[in-house]
Parts: structure tokens; sequence; C-alpha cells
């Protein structure tokens, strides 16, 4: 599926925000890219990446490895550093139907976003917001609604102990944690 075009190129609505570029590697047009997961799998093996500088375009990505905690890459039509630092601060998004297959019991974060949370009575703790990685483990950032526009936050660790079953089909997580904690 696509939405809107840009220069009568398609969108595909499955684009991920997966990292920035935060300027130029080496001098022959290579560029240096942040990503933003610590497993930098789904921007090494996407052959093709979606640049929202100077417009939202698509681009492909003839070579990328990683560099320390960031991954370098060689882009179709950047050809030396001017062009390269050019594309400081352009977003790099990917198609998710290009990430990496998983094994089972591995999730994207992207994934697990949205999804209902419940504990093992089927009591409601509300939707997933967010992830945080803890340095251990992640942390699941669950938005529980508590009526009139008033909200609170549980964060569960995304650990065995607590999370028992997630079912992406039903869009749901099932966790041993109380409405209480």
């Amino acid at each position: 599926m696509t939405r809107d075009t840009v220069s009568g190129v398609s969108i595909p609505d499955d684009l991920v925000l997966v990292g920035h570029v935060t300027g130029a590697y080496g001098i022959q047009g290579w560029v240096r890219i942040k990503p933003y997961s610590a497993d930098a799998d789904a921007l090494l093996h996407a052959k093709t990446w979606w640049l929202d500088k100077p417009a939202l375009r698509d681009v492909d990505a003839m070579q990328a490895k990683t560099h320390g905690e960031d991954v370098v890459a060689q882009l179709m039509g950047v050809a030396d550093r001017n062009a390269a630092e050019a594309l400081k601060g352009a977003t790099v998004q990917i198609r998710r139907s290009h990430f990496p297959a998983l094994a089972n019991n591995e999730f994207y974060w992207v994934d697990l976003i949205g999804l209902a949370v419940e504990n093992l009575q089927g009591e409601s703790l509300g939707a997933v917001a967010d992830l945080m990685d803890s340095g251990a483990h992640p942390i699941l950032r669950v938005i529980v609604p508590m009526g009139a526009e008033e909200t609170r936050e549980l964060l569960i660790p995304f650990v065995d102990q607590f999370v028992k079953v997630v079912d992406q089909s039903a869009r749901k997580i099932t966790v041993d944690w109380g409405l209480d904690y």
C-alpha cells in the first residue's frame, strides 16, 4: 500500500523512522547515520532508504556497515563529501516489510507500540505507548486511562517474569502485573 506521492513517487505507508544522518564520512560521498536502535540490522539490510531532505524521496543504499555505534553508508547519487554533508539532519526511514525476519519470541519495538495490555486477571492496563532501554532489558511504557483526559503510566520490564504472552495478531500483551503497581 502507498500513501501520497512526492514528485510522482509513491510513498509506502509502512515507513519506519530508523535514524538520522549526522554528516559525511570520508571524502567519497559516504554518510554517517545515528541509528535509533542499538541493533541496526534493518538499516544494514534494506536496499532502499527514504530520506526527507530536501524532500521525502527514496534512495538506493549501495553499501552500509557499522562503524562504532553508527552506520556509514554509500548512497546512490551522493558522489562527494559536499553532497553527503548536505544530507546532515535528514531522517532515514525504511519500509517495515524490509526489516529482517526475527526468531520466535523476538519483536521489533515498533510492532509492540499500540498493543493493548492486560494482566493475568483479565484487567485492562492500557496500551503500549513506547519502550525504553534500561540497559539491562527493555521496559514497556503503558499508558493507563484514568478517566476524563487523565492518565497514569506503568513501567513494566519486558522480561519473561512479567510478560507472559505477546499476541501480535490479537494486538494484545498479557502480563503478570497488578493494577495497583
